[in-house]
C-alpha cells in the first residue's frame, strides 16, 4: 500500500498520535478496506452520506457491528477534514444503534478475597501468583497494565503504582492496599528494578500466562473466572463500599464517566449499606 493510500495514512496517524491499539487498528482496517471494495475506483473522499449508507446495509444486522462501522467512518472523515482532503464529514449524519451492553461479570467479595489469599503453586510462584491477583483486582487493572508494570512503576510506601500502558497510552495512578503491597514486597524480595512480575527465567510474563494465574485460581475456588472479571468486581465492590463513580473512573482509567456508571446498575442494594471503607481489600491482613 502507498503512502498516498488515505486508510494506511488514517491507520498510521492512529497508531501515532492516539495510541491506538492493534485490535483498533485491525477493525478499522478491515471495515475501510470493506469500503474500499464496494466503492471500486471510486474516492473515499467522493463518497456521500447515502454511500455510506448502502455500505452500512451490506454489514451483518447486529447493532454492536453497525455501531462500529459508523466509529470507523467518523473517525476516518473527521481525520481527513482535519487534513484538509474533504471539507465535511459524510460521516457526520450516521446514526449509531443503541446496543443493548451486558453487565459485567464480578464475584462476590467473600470470593475474591479466597481467590487472591488462596493462589495456585508452591514457593516462589505462589508469592507471585498472590501478587498477580492482588494487583488485578486490587488496582482494578486489564491484564496488559500487570504485564507491563516495572519494579520503578511501584511506590509501595505510598500504596500506590503508575499504570503506563492504559488505553490511549495514558499513564495514570492506581492506589493499592495493605494486603497487595505485602504480596508485592513478599514476591519482589530485594529487586529493584525490571519487569514486576516474571517467570522463572526472569523475562516478562505475558497477558497469555497472566490469564492462565487468574484462570487456575479461579478453578480452585469453582468459578470460572478471567482476569477482566477482576477489574469488573474492582469496580463494583468500590461502589458498593461508597467510592463516588468519578474517582473509580481515574481509578480505572476509563475514558468516559459513561463506561464507569455501568456499575451503578450492579447493585444498588449494597449502596444504601455503604458503611465501610471502599475496597474491601484496602484493609489490614
Amino acid at each position: 500500500v502507498g503512502v498516498t493510500d488515505p486508510v494506511a495514512g488514517f491507520l498510521a496517524w492512529m497508531r501515532a498520535e492516539r495510541g491506538a491499539s492493534p485490535h483498533t487498528l485491525r477493525a478499522y482496517e478491515g471495515d475501510l478496506r470493506t469500503l474500499q471494495e464496494l466503492v471500486g475506483e471510486r474516492s473515499l473522499d467522493a463518497l456521500s452520506t447515502l454511500d455510506l449508507r448502502g455500505w452500512l446495509a451490506t454489514t451483518t444486522p447486529h447493532a454492536a457491528s453497525l455501531q462500529r462501522r459508523i466509529a470507523t467512518a467518523r473517525s476516518f472523515y473527521r481525520w481527513r477534514v482535519r487534513s484538509g482532503a474533504v471539507k465535511e464529514s459524510p460521516a457526520e449524519r450516521l446514526r449509531p444503534p443503541r446496543v443493548p451492553r451486558p453487565l459485567p461479570d464480578v464475584v462476590e467479595v467473600e470470593e475474591a478475597t479466597a481467590l487472591v489469599e488462596t493462589p495456585v503453586g508452591d514457593g516462589p510462584r505462589a508469592l507471585r501468583n498472590r501478587a498477580v491477583l492482588e494487583v488485578t483486582y486490587g488496582a482494578g487493572l486489564r491484564v496488559s497494565e500487570v504485564a507491563a508494570l516495572d519494579v520503578s512503576d511501584l511506590d509501595l510506601v505510598a500504596g500506590v503504582l503508575t499504570v503506563r500502558s492504559g488505553k490511549g497510552r495514558k499513564a495514570r495512578r492506581a492506589p493499592i492496599g495493605p494486603p497487595a503491597v505485602e504480596a508485592l514486597r513478599a514476591w519482589l524480595g530485594p529487586r529493584r528494578e525490571g519487569p514486576v512480575f516474571t517467570n522463572p527465567d526472569g523475562k516478562r510474563l505475558t497477558t497469555r500466562t497472566l490469564y492462565d494465574v487468574v484462570h487456575r485460581a479461579g478453578l480452585q475456588q469453582g468459578v470460572d473466572l478471567h482476569p477482566h472479571a477482576l477489574r469488573h468486581s474492582c469496580a463494583t465492590h468500590l461502589l458498593s463500599g461508597g467510592a463516588d463513580v468519578r474517582s473509580i473512573q481515574e481509578i480505572l482509567g476509563h475514558a468516559t464517566l459513561s463506561t464507569t456508571q455501568r456499575y451503578t446498575h450492579v447493585d444498588t442494594e449494597q449502596l444504601a449499606r455503604a458503611h465501610r471503607a471502599a475496597h474491601p481489600r484496602a484493609r489490614k491482613p
